[in-house]
């Protein structure tokens, strides 16, 4: 993503070789911007933003519990407890989703 590559140049950290071209440095996954002399043009992008969410639809659940599993032993794990809908995880795990 664009903004990723908003790094100040003094902030940047290298991402290739004197003297690779944009097209290799993007292919490779970094950012490229030659404004900024005496500094990488090719430079590592900063990382993505992520939020963990409960998932809404009980279909997508993905069990992170066993039967019978208490809301806190469950949020102990790190993980989503919602006790319904029946037939579906009650403890399950968070999908992580870009910001």
């Amino acid at each position: 993503a664009r903004c990723q590559c908003k790094v100040a140049p003094r902030d940047r950290r290298n991402c290739g070789y004197p003297g690779i071209s944009a097209a290799e440095c993007k292919k490779a996954g970094c950012c490229f911007n030659a404004s900024a002399p005496g500094m990488p043009w090719c430079f590592a992008p900063k990382p993505k933003k992520v939020k963990k969410i409960c998932p809404n639809d009980p279909h997508a659940r993905r069990n992170c519990g066993f039967p019978g599993i208490t809301a806190k032993e469950c949020e102990r794990k790190g993980c989503c407890f919602r006790a319904y809908p029946a037939g579906v995880p009650w403890c399950f795990y968070h999908h992580i989703v870009e910001e």
